[in-house]
């Protein structure tokens, strides 16, 4: 049995606790939480930090498979220009391919991270996550823009599928994004993910996807020429409302991703679906497109926010704090006990993880984590502020 104090103490199961007293057990699950009311008697058995404690920070968006691809792709290419080079360099030696995995979630680890969702493209990732270091929800890309190729596409992800099951991993069938899908792999996927308990897309993330759904223009379409991807007969979703409310499964909780170009009248009309996330990568984003989210849109519709760090292709650290301190950076007036609800609570909501995840209470096991360097008097993320694990 340890017990745990801090300055504060972000539960999200009632306001922040000044100088409370955490009691877990051996296995990391909490027996009991204590309001001191500020006023911490000195006991030889508590272990005080002079900090800010949390429960452990949930990823709902990384890309473990393409670890082998940090530092090899520049800033700023933009969306075509980062999948082009994934396109190029994604093949490579399968050593070296698990080794930068097993880094990356190393550095998941170290940066607080006990409960991820993953997207899979192939099975490199599950000989690593049968482990169990961190919980994975495993979820299974499906792309292709042929119509042609549809069927061979979900006989793919039935390929996979076996392997996931073969590892024992948590998985669900996911759609890339609406530029990527035919309709028909759209429909196909939409009847294998009937049951889906967890879904995520990638959603708006840059901005020339309205050309490309709306007349099969622009830098997508261009991209898919210079490729030779691009199909004899395009058939695709006109919007991407159309997408969300129409083609991907109405099961379970969705997961938008990214959100870069997303406007006002697309996430009204799209907050019509129900148990709904929206995705926030800032420094994947500004990595990409030198663009962030319109983190105020999102506010004042009401969004479901949860965070992630995407892939290290694509950034420079697995870091959920890192991603705090850029969205506080950009985003000065938000209290920071609602940013870690983003990447803790409303994480494990969204993988349907929350009996054991995002909230420190009794019974639940959502590790600990310590915020250290903080501003103590504004409740503020410094540059230095760094993360410790407690369990």
């Amino acid at each position: 049995m340890k017990k745990f104090s801090a300055q504060y103490i972000f539960t999200n199961a009632g306001p922040p606790l000044k100088r409370g007293i955490i009691t877990a057990g051996d296995d990391g699950v909490i027996l009991n939480v204590e309001d001191t009311g500020g006023d911490l008697k000195e006991q030889s058995s508590v272990e005080f930090h002079n900090g800010i404690i949390i429960p452990g920070f949930v990823n709902c968006h990384a890309h473990l498979e393409l670890s082998h691809l940090k530092g090899r792709i520049p800033c700023g290419t933009g969306l075509s220009g980062f999948i082009g080079a994934i396109r190029e360099l994604r093949d490579n030696d399968p050593a070296m391919i698990f080794s930068s995995i097993s880094a990356a979630e190393d550095e998941m680890l170290g940066e607080g991270v006990v409960l991820c969702a993953d997207i899979c493209n192939t099975p490199a990732t599950f000989f690593l996550k049968s482990a169990g270091r961190i919980k994975y929800v495993s979820l299974l890309e499906v792309f292709g823009i042929d119509p042609a190729r549809a069927a061979k596409r979900m006989e793919e992800l039935s390929v996979l599928a076996k392997s996931a099951d073969e590892a024992g991993l948590v998985w669900w069938p996911v759609p890339h994004s609406a530029y990527s899908v035919s309709l028909t792999l759209f429909r196909l996927l939409r009847e294998k993910s009937k049951k889906n308990k967890v879904t995520s897309i990638h959603f708006m993330e840059s901005a020339g996807e309205k050309s490309f759904l709306s007349g099969h223009g622009g830098p997508v379409m261009d991209s898919y020429v210079e490729s030779g991807l691009a199909p004899l007969f395009f058939e695709t979703v006109t919007t991407h409302t159309a997408a969300i409310l129409e083609e991907v499964t109405p099961s379970g909780n969705l997961i938008l991703v990214h959100n870069t170009h997303a406007d006002a009248d697309t996430v009204r009309t799209v907050n019509r679906r129900k148990n709904l996330y929206w995705c926030l990568c800032p420094n994947s984003n500004l990595y990409i497109e030198n663009k962030i989210p319109p983190l105020d849109i999102l506010l004042a519709e009401g969004c479901t926010l949860v965070t992630g760090t995407d892939s290290s292709a694509s950034n420079r650290r697995l870091s959920i704090l890192e991603e705090l301190k850029t969205l506080q950076n950009r985003f000065p007036d938000i209290p920071l006990e609602e940013m870690i609800r983003w990447a803790t609570i409303n994480g494990a909501r969204a993988l349907g993880e929350e009996t054991l995840y995002g909230k420190i209470a009794p019974g639940k096991k959502p590790g600990l984590l310590l915020i250290r360097e903080t501003d103590l008097f504004t409740l503020k993320l410094l540059p230095e502020s760094s993360i410790k694990r407690l369990l």
